[in-house]
């Protein structure tokens, strides 16, 4: 079966189709809603086509894309028939979506419906929806969300200690994000342990310009890092992570901030970005705190401390632990940090064979532990949209 991915975000669409599980096209359309569009197209096997065109909507942007699928030159089809679903990538489905789910007018609406929980992301998300309703009209489509993953959690891990009506009557509470690269590392770690994943205890830690940590219970995610927002949990490139609630009304009270403005200062301008003053791209920290910049170590330390202590925490959460998993941009390429973070964690049975992390870069998953460490440390590439195709092919075929 055929299946188009699309990951639709404000200004851009990422997509990939799928035969099956194996890839035939990829691309990314940058800068939707400016006469500068870059559509960077590739075909398995070739070279990247790059084109620059006027895209001022999703949907023209989404139109672009499937001429590029079927072009004669450029192209994998035939004919846009080819395609037999899409799958979409959908950020929040706060408490009503568990799964990945035939889209219908109702789901729709439920979609919609978190918009208020999640402005940044859940238009965008939709636009790509109302786009192939009216480009492809008979094509089943099949959302998969960024939060179902970790609606298994228990209600003392997701609950804040606030006044309980905010969320009975606001649903304010932990939602989680990265669940669909946490549940295809989480299920990956398995198989490469050669055991069940409804056996083992795992933590999976997402590191890339946003990070997340997961603990995963027999499967099942039972705590995570991010909160009702993504800004919840690690320092990241450019969020602050957690701190103290009432600094951003300290801030704004000295600085004479409003709502906007310290909004944009916690997402914007915090996270490593925000300490070193440098970059929120880890190779230039790292790159910077060899030639002796203080602040870029600095922080490196935080956000490495940070992760440590977290892992902690879910060692302790989940009595114990099986693996602890490193994935994303930064988890599968910076040795540094994966060092980091598991150095003086011996006593908790965590034993890095220094050798195989330095040797270790991204795109193989490895072990990366020594032989006789209790808690194996492996790495291991996420591949979000082959989670997506998968879940699509099966819920189409079903329907």
């Amino acid at each position: 079966m055929k299946v188009l991915i699309l990951n639709c975000g404000s200004s851009s669409i990422k997509y990939k189709l799928y035969d099956d599980d194996q890839q035939l096209a990829e691309g990314l359309l940058e800068k939707i809603g400016t006469a500068e569009a870059q559509l960077g197209h590739t075909v398995a096997g070739r070279k990247k086509v790059v084109s620059v065109h006027e895209i001022l909507e999703h949907q023209a942007g989404i139109e672009l894309i499937l001429k590029a699928l079927v072009d004669p030159e450029k192209g994998v089809l035939t004919s846009i028939e080819d395609i037999q679903a899409v799958g979409h990538r959908v950020v929040h489905g706060a408490e009503s979506f568990s799964e990945s789910t035939l889209i219908t007018p109702e789901v729709v609406a439920k979609i919609e419906e978190c918009i208020d929980i999640a402005p940044l992301h859940n238009p965008p998300n939709l636009a790509g929806i109302y786009a192939i309703s009216h480009l492809l009209p008979k094509v089943p489509q099949v959302a998969v969300f960024d939060t179902a993953f970790h609606q298994t959690m228990p209600d003392k891990a997701f609950m804040y200690a606030i006044p309980y009506v905010f969320y009975a009557r606001n649903h304010i509470r932990k939602y989680g994000f990265h669940g669909i690269s946490h549940y295809y590392v989480s299920h990956e770690a398995a198989a490469m342990l050669g055991r069940a994943v409804d056996e083992l205890k795992l933590i999976t830690c997402h590191l890339g310009n946003g990070s997340s940590v997961t603990a995963v219970d027999h499967g099942r995610s039972v705590d995570t890092s991010m909160g009702f927002t993504p800004l919840e949990g690690l320092p990241m490139g450019t969020r602050c992570g957690d701190i103290d609630p009432a600094v951003p009304l300290y801030i704004m009270g000295k600085e004479e901030l409003n709502l906007q403005q310290i909004n944009a200062l916690l997402n914007k301008h915090s996270g490593v970005l925000g300490i070193s003053g440098v970059s929120n791209d880890f190779r230039t920290l790292e790159e910077e705190s060899d030639k002796g910049d203080k602040r870029a170590t600095l922080a490196l330390e935080v956000f490495c401390y940070r992760l440590k202590k977290y892992i902690g925490s879910y060692i302790a959460a989940m009595n114990g632990a099986d693996a602890i998993v490193f994935t994303g941009g930064i988890g599968e390429n910076s040795d540094a940090v994966r060092e980091m973070v598991v150095k003086d964690m011996e006593f908790l049975g965590v034993e890095l064979d220094a050798d195989k992390n330095r040797a270790k870069k991204g795109g193989v998953a490895a072990d990366i532990s020594k032989p006789s460490s209790r808690i194996k440390v492996l790495v291991i590439p996420t591949n979000e949209e082959l989670v997506i195709a998968r879940d699509t092919r099966r819920i189409a075929a079903a329907n």
